[in-house]
C-alpha cells in the first residue's frame, strides 16, 4: 500500500477545523472543530438559533465561511462531491418545480453521470429501487407539487439515497413529518449505517437521540462537546448546550429531556 492509498484509507468522512461563519458581521458559527468517525449516525442538536443548518451549509459550501476548512476523505468537498449526499430542510424546497419524484430521485445521478449524460435505464431502475425503500414506488410519476410533506421528504431521502454516497448529510429530516415517514427514516439510517456510511443529522427531538444516534455533536454557537451517545448525551452536558431552554419532564414514569 503506497502513501497516498493510506492517507485516503486513514482520512475521516468529514474534518471540519475552526470554523467561523458570520452573518451581518455577527458570528451565528464560532471556531467550531470537529472529526466524525466512519460508519456512525451522528446527531447535530442545540438550541434554536445555535447555527446547526448554517453549519451543515458552510461544510457543503453553500454558505461562506470567514475562516476555517473542511475536508471530506481527506480533501475538498469539490474534489469529493460524488461521495456526499444532502437532504435539505423541506422548507428550502421549491416544491411548486414541475417534475415528478422519479425525476427528482434521478438528479441524484447526476454527480455520477455528469451534467451532459442523460440518465438511462440502469439510473431508472435504481431510482425506483429507491423510491421502494421509502414507500414512494407507487407515486414515482406523481409531481412532487402533489404529495405531502411526509412524501416530499421521503423523495429527498431517496434522492440521496440514489446518490450512492459515503457520507450523508440531513438538515431536520423528522421535522413535521408523519409516523409513516419517521419510520421510513428510521429503516434508512440503520440501512446506510449497516453498509459502513457516515451520517450527519441535524435534530431537534432529544428524547429520541439515544435510540436513533450513537454519536453526537452539542453546538451552540460553538462547539460544547462531541463524542459517543453514551458519553456525550448527558444531563450536565446538555444544561450546558441548552442552558435555561432545556427541561426534564415526566410521562408515563419516565424522565424524557425536551429542548427548545
Amino acid at each position: 500500500m503506497n502513501r497516498e492509498t493510506k492517507r485516503e484509507t486513514a482520512a475521516a468522512p468529514l474534518s471540519v477545523t475552526g470554523m467561523t461563519v458570520a452573518y451581518q458581521k455577527k458570528a451565528v458559527v464560532e471556531n467550531v472543530s470537529f472529526t466524525l468517525p466512519e460508519g456512525r449516525l451522528v446527531a447535530l442538536i442545540g438550541p434554536n438559533g445555535a447555527g446547526k443548518s448554517t453549519l451543515l451549509k458552510a461544510v457543503l459550501g453553500l454558505v461562506p465561511s470567514i475562516s476555517g476548512s473542511v475536508a471530506i476523505y481527506g480533501d475538498t468537498y469539490k474534489k469529493m462531491r460524488s461521495r456526499v449526499g444532502y437532504v435539505p430542510q423541506r422548507e428550502s424546497v421549491d416544491w411548486d418545480f414541475p417534475t415528478d419524484a422519479l425525476d427528482v430521485v434521478m438528479m441524484g445521478r447526476y454527480g455520477h453521470l455528469g451534467w451532459i449524460k442523460r440518465p438511462g435505464r440502469k439510473e431508472k431502475e435504481l431510482a425506483m429501487n429507491t423510491l421502494e425503500k421509502v414507500g414512494m414506488a407507487d407515486f414515482a410519476r406523481r409531481q412532487i407539487s402533489q404529495l405531502s410533506g411526509g412524501q416530499q421528504q421521503r423523495v429527498f431521502l431517496a434522492r440521496a439515497l440514489a446518490q450512492e454516497a459515503d457520507l450523508y448529510v440531513m438538515d431536520e429530516p423528522f421535522a413535521g413529518v408523519d409516523a409513516a415517514t419517521e419510520k421510513a427514516i428510521i429503516a434508512l439510517l440503520g440501512e446506510l449505517k449497516r453498509a459502513g456510511k457516515t451520517v450527519l443529522v441535524v435534530h431537534h427531538d432529544l428524547s429520541t437521540v439515544e435510540e436513533y444516534f450513537d454519536h453526537v455533536l452539542l453546538l451552540n454557537k460553538k462547539l460544547i462537546a462531541a463524542g459517543s451517545v453514551e458519553t456525550t448525551f448527558t444531563p450536565q452536558l446538555l444544561h450546558e448546550t441548552y442552558g435555561g431552554k432545556l427541561a426534564i419532564v415526566s410521562s408515563g414514569g419516565r424522565e424524557a429531556l425536551v429542548g427548545e
